[in-house]
């Protein structure tokens, strides 16, 4: 049935990487998992992709426009990925080629990462550890920001007005020349949420409305470019970002509990490019600080490294390099540091120009001890092409780690210090189909993960232990086309993902959650986005599935499929003078459906949202 849809629906996706491109005399490298991670699948988002969801989060992006399951507490609070099973502390999160994730949580709220700080962002999939590092067990998410040379004088300013008290504010200013580049943004996203619910833990589930999951979130990027001399090239850029909220309690719960966030992020790259290939210096930092109520936790990160790329001759190419990490938590109830120094490798030999492999390894070093090394392998083969068709075959095998949280280890009471890393072992296999106006593509994948770290009651104490083990199986696919009917060009996007994630390994022989769905992991997911566009004016249509999935390990409590339905309608080149002034109107939850992602935390209803930009 399935290759039957494969065949016959036309729709398909497929991202298309290079190895080093010329921009504006400007070279820019592509990152390892893009030029060495031959047969994993990677989705990009376009710039015009991006500024679509300009007003609002990564985790609505996500939710809205992959295959990823976003387990969201409600809008604004937390939102945490899960590729293909995996928790979210199995997915490596990085900005600008550094790690960004919480080192004491191993995991980021995707809520706290605003869409119009980032001008790319690309999903990596399965488990990369040889490629990426720590924590990239179900896959990797990859966010950028840079200022462009020789691009045009820009100042544009924004503001989004919507239901439930949102008014968000985005002020964009650029400059360059051919070796100097500047890009600042500055954003204001605040929200009521005061929005209307169901209460289900009350007799009749009364209409009720939130009263506290009010979110506020401010914070500006600068980015600079200098082309330093006619091969070498100086990038930097700064992130600040705080968001003060009101936590959103569950049905029949009443408590007022306050978060403030807030995080510093800075990188800087120096890329010196020679005939051979191309050497990069990078250093960064990382500070998080997170107050809950009037508890205080705070996390430091610095990490300098280095990494090469050479030419081999035609056929053979070679990237390696080594990163420092130096972390320290100061947390409620404890103090730690932690150093890790890794060090990774990688090989590429295309035979034939239809044909490459790829073999990359990493060796990683923490708490004293040496890890086994992590490997992966792939392939991608373009095994048919004609003047109409392309018809390729991705292929890989490769293994994932997490080294245990700082929590995990040093959390008092309970921290486990004698926590093995969790590993996996994944593979996965992917055909793809392009035409000039059409792609699509599917992809088989198989993931375990061992001892997977659970914390358990231990008499009135609660530690984290290596016990499960999980195994996740699946087909994902991806269709995009392209058509017209008179006058007005179409676009039309799906994909659907298939997961089965079960637990091999309970915590105890009588686990009930043996053999089970694990919780908050629907099996079934899709979605659909139809767009269309006449003389600028364009619209869209999008529809989210999501199939049922289970609250407990044990599967006794479930909660309800649903379809959400949003629209949109924009017209980006309305002119007022000499100034461009786009406008867009659209609709959430068009349908008005009643819905919890997670159980007893209520999602809004139907919402309107007015945007309009003046660009100068």
């Amino acid at each position: 049935m399935m290759l039957l849809i494969w065949l016959f629906t036309g729709f398909g996706f497929q991202s298309d990487a290079s190895d080093t491109l010329a921009l504006d005399q400007v070279e820019v490298i592509a990152p390892a998992y893009q030029d060495y991670g031959q047969g994993q699948k990677i989705n990009a988002w376009s710039k015009a992709d991006l500024q679509i969801f300009s007003s609002r989060s990564l985790a609505d992006l996500l939710a809205e426009q992959s295959p990823l399951f976003i387990r969201q507490y409600g809008p604004g609070m937390l939102s945490s990925p899960s590729f293909r099973g995996t928790s979210a502390g199995h997915t490596a999160l990085y900005w600008n080629g550094l790690p960004i994730n919480s080192p004491s949580l191993g995991q980021s709220d995707l809520s706290l990462l605003p869409v119009f700080a980032m001008d790319q962002a690309e999903l990596q999939f399965g488990s990369a550890g040889a490629l990426i590092g720590n924590e990239s067990i179900g896959g990797s998410i990859q966010l950028s920001s840079g200022a462009r040379f020789l691009a045009k004088p820009e100042l544009t300013i924004s503001q989004e007005i919507g239901s439930f008290g949102e008014f968000n504010s985005r002020v964009k200013g650029a400059f360059s020349t051919e070796k100097v580049a500047f890009q600042t943004k500055l954003y204001r996203l605040f929200a009521e949420n005061d929005y209307p619910y169901a209460d289900l833990a009350q007799a009749g589930a009364p209409i009720r409305y939130q009263d506290h999951a009010r979110a506020e979130q401010l914070g500006f990027v600068q980015d600079f470019s200098w082309k330093t001399s006619s091969n070498q090239l100086l990038k930097t850029s700064f992130w600040y970002h705080q968001a003060d909220r009101e936590i959103q309690p569950p049905m029949g719960s009443s408590t007022q509990d306050i978060q403030i966030d807030e995080s510093f992020r800075w990188s800087m790259d120096y890329e010196i490019f020679k005939d051979w290939g191309f050497v990069v210096f990078k250093t960064g930092w990382v500070q998080d600080k997170l107050t809950f109520n009037e508890t205080i936790n705070q996390t430091r990160q610095f990490f300098v490294g280095a990494e090469g790329d050479f030419e081999l001759g035609e056929k053979w190419n070679l990237h390696g390099g080594g990163r420092l990490s130096e972390i320290r938590g100061d947390l409620s109830t404890y103090s730690a540091t932690d150093r890790r120094i890794e060090f990774f490798e990688s090989l590429r030999f295309q035979p034939k120009e239809n044909l490459i492999f790829s073999l990359n390894g990493r060796q990683l070093f923490f708490k004293d001890q040496t890890q086994p090394l992590v490997p992966s392998a792939g392939m991608d083969w373009d095994f048919f092409k004609s003047t109409k068709s392309i018809f390729s075959l991705k292929t890989s095998i490769s293994r994932g780690f997490k080294v245990p949280t700082l929590n995990d280890r040093f959390w008092q009471p309970g921290g486990n210090p004698d926590l093995l890393p969790e590993e996996s072992w994944s593979a996965e296999t992917g055909l793809h189909w392009k035409q000039s106006t059409f792609s699509q593509s599917i992809t088989a994948y198989w993931m375990d993960v061992d001892n997977w770290i659970i914390w358990l009651p231990n008499g009135s104490v609660w530690s984290p232990e290596n016990i499960r083990q999980v195994r996740s199986t699946g087909l994902e696919y991806q269709g995009r086309v392209h058509f017209a009917t008179g006058q007005i060009n179409w676009k039309a996007e799906g994909q659907y993902s298939f997961n089965h994630a079960v637990s091999l390994i309970g915590i105890s022989d009588s686990d009930a959650s043996v053999g089970k769905q694990l919780p908050y992991t629907p099996q079934h997911q899709s979605n659909l986005k139809l767009s269309g566009e006449k003389k600028g004016l364009q619209i869209s249509l999008t529809g989210d599935f999501t199939g049922k999935t289970t609250v407990t390990a044990d599967n006794p409590r479930t909660m309800d499929r649903y379809f959400l339905l949003h629209g949109a309608i924009s017209y980006p080149h309305l002119r007022i003078g000499t100034a461009m002034v786009p406008v867009q109107f659209r609709v959430q939850n068009i349908l008005n459906t009643s819905y919890q992602v997670l159980y007893l935390r209520p999602m809004p209803g139907i919402s309107y949202h007015f945007n309009l930009s003046i660009q100068l």
